[in-house]
């Protein structure tokens, strides 16, 4: 009869396969966009919290207006201090401006692709982009890729560089870290190959040599003991070269 495969037995979505997201705080995100985007709000930030599975602390921003926001707090950010969040804030640590009204060569963080967003770029710990020009196409950022791109004069971004920059230098030294890790993300930890299970836990198992020992691309229509692999590739391997023909 054999059991149930690892991969069956995670879609069921018990409390033992399922992130535990009720200790989550709160969605990171700037305030929506106000409706005068001239005007600029001050705040204060109320505390530094840190949330599960989330290895940058946030920083809890409360407006004058009565808004509040949970955002990544950048390095030197600390508790009761104030902030600033418009075009007309000073170019400081944890000040929220538009990116059109930061100064070329400024390190920023939690940059916004679309207006509005509430911040998708540079959100890990130690992350920061820079703005490299102004340009009519728009600004001109050098991502912590390397690569460069373009973003909306009207996206927001914050000044500074993410907190916990040396967060991934510690070792974890024993396996038990890595698990805690893991649990408090909701993965399974540590991966197994199938190749390495015996028959009854996985259709790749039980093989002498280390080699599936039959295709590894599945259907779509597979039924769920099988579906494991490469599930409805278009392609497997490394690309073949094609000539192309031009006419």
């Amino acid at each position: 009869m054999g059991k149930r495969i690892l991969v069956r037995r995670r879609g069921r979505g018990t409390s033992v396969f399922r992130a535990p997201t009720h200790r989550r705080i709160n969605e990171v995100s700037y305030p929506p966009l106000p409706v005068r985007t001239s005007e600029t709000l001050k705040g204060t930030v109320e505390d530094i919290l840190h949330e599960p599975a989330r290895g940058t602390p946030l920083a809890l921003i409360r407006f004058e207006d009565g808004g509040r926001a949970y955002v990544p707090a950048p390095e030197g950010l600390s508790a009761q201090r104030d902030v600033s969040f418009g075009p007309g804030a000073n170019v400081e640590i944890g000040n929220i401006k538009p990116i059109n009204s930061i100064p070329e060569g400024t390190m920023i963080c939690n940059i916004e692709l679309r207006p509005g967003d509430g911040g998708k770029i540079a959100r890990a710990s130690g992350a920061y982009a820079t703005v490299v020009a102004h340009t009519p196409m728009g600004t001109e950022v050098k991502l912590p890729s390397g690569k460069a791109i373009y973003v909306g004069d009207q996206c927001r971004a914050m000044i500074g560089v993410v907190a916990a920059a040396g967060r991934t230098e510690k070792p974890f030294l024993k396996a038990g870290a890595i698990e805690a890790l893991m649990s408090s993300r909701g993965r399974r930890w540590p991966v197994v190959k199938g190749q390495a299970m015996v028959s009854a836990s996985h259709p790749y198992g039980g093989g002498r040599h280390k080699h599936a020992g039959k295709p590894t691309t599945v259907s779509r229509d597979t039924p769920p003991g099988r579906k494991v692999g490469l599930i409805a590739a278009r392609q497997s391997g490394r690309a073949k070269k094609r000539m192309r023909i031009i006419a």
